[in-house]
C-alpha cells in the first residue's frame, strides 16, 4: 500500500504542477486556463480515488493517524482551491491550496505509514467519521482564508489592498466556522458515547474551543468594524496559528501526554 501511495502521490503532484503551469501561462497558451483546470481536477480525482480504495482495503476510515489526516487535507485543500478559483478567478488562491496539498503529500512520502485495520474501541463510533471529516474540511476552508490574511498584509505594506478581497475571506470563514461548530458538537456527542462525558477539558478540546473562539472573535470584529481592515487581517492570521497548534502543535506540548486525542504517526 505504501508503494501504491508513492505512485499515486507522484502522479497527483505532477498533474497539479502541470495544471498550475497552464493556468499561470493562460494568456500565452490557447485555452490554457481550461486545460489547467482539467489537469488540477484530474489530479484531485486521483488522490480521492486512492483514499476511497484505501478506506475499502483497510476496512476503516483512514483518519486514525496524523499522516492519514494529512492525506485528507491533500484531498480537501485542492477542492477548496479549485472551487474558489472557478468562482473568483484568484490564481494565488489555487496555487496556495495546491502548494499546501503537495507539501502534505511530500511529508507523507518522507514518513511512510503502515496502513492497518486496527482501530481502538473509542474510535469505533458512528460519530468518528463525521466529526473528523467535518473538522478536516473546516480546517481546509480556514487554511485558505489564512492566505488572505498573509496576502492582504503584504498588499497593504507594498501595494494596494482591495477590501473586496477580505469579503471573500469572510465567506470562507463563515463556511469554515459553521463546520468547525458542527465538529465541536459531533465531538461532544462522540465523547459522551465513548467516555461518558460531553466535555472533559482535554488539551485538544481546550485548544479546539480556543480556535472556535478566535474565529468567532474575527466574525464579530468584522461585523462591528468593517473599515478596520489591518486589525481584522491580524486576527485572522493569529486565529490560523491557534488552529495549527490545535491540529499539530498540541502533539508536541507536555500536556499531550494526558490527551486522548494525540495522533500516532
Amino acid at each position: 500500500m505504501y508503494l501504491n501511495f508513492n505512485n499515486t502521490a507522484f502522479i497527483t503532484i505532477v498533474l497539479w504542477i502541470i495544471g498550475s503551469l497552464f493556468i499561470l501561462c493562460d494568456q500565452k497558451i490557447k485555452n490554457g486556463r481550461l486545460i489547467g483546470n482539467l489537469f488540477t481536477i484530474i489530479g484531485t480525482l486521483v488522490i480521492i480515488v486512492f483514499v476511497i480504495i484505501l478506506w475499502i482495503e483497510i476496512e476503516r476510515p483512514p483518519l486514525r493517524t496524523l499522516g492519514e489526516t494529512r492525506l485528507w487535507y491533500a484531498v480537501f485543500l485542492p477542492i477548496v482551491g479549485i472551487l474558489t478559483f472557478i468562482r473568483w478567478q484568484y490564481k494565488w488562491f489555487l496555487f496556495y491550496s495546491l502548494g499546501l496539498a503537495i507539501l502534505f503529500l511530500a511529508i507523507n512520502i518522507s514518513n511512510p505509514e503502515n496502513f492497518d485495520k486496527t482501530l481502538m474501541p473509542a474510535l469505533q463510533s458512528p460519530w468518528f467519521v463525521p466529526h473528523v471529516i467535518v473538522y478536516m474540511l473546516s480546517y481546509a476552508l480556514l487554511g485558505v482564508s489564512s492566505a488572505v490574511s498573509a496576502w492582504g498584509l503584504y498588499l497593504i505594506k507594498f501595494k494596494t489592498f482591495k477590501p473586496e478581497l477580505l469579503n471573500k475571506a469572510d465567506n470562507l470563514v463563515y463556511m469554515g466556522f459553521s463546520l468547525l461548530t458542527l465538529g465541536l458538537l459531533f465531538g461532544a456527542l462522540w465523547a459522551k458515547e465513548a467516555w461518558g462525558h460531553y466535555w472533559t477539558w482535554d488539551p485538544k478540546e481546550t485548544w479546539a474551543l480556543l480556535t472556535w473562539l478566535c474565529y468567532l472573535l474575527y466574525i464579530h470584529y468584522r461585523y462591528k468594524h468593517k473599515q478596520k481592515i489591518i486589525t481584522a487581517l491580524w486576527i485572522l492570521a493569529l486565529s490560523f496559528i491557534v488552529l495549527l497548534i490545535c491540529w499539530v502543535g498540541i502533539n508536541y506540548l507536555a500536556v499531550s501526554g494526558n490527551s486522548v486525542h494525540t495522533y500516532s504517526d
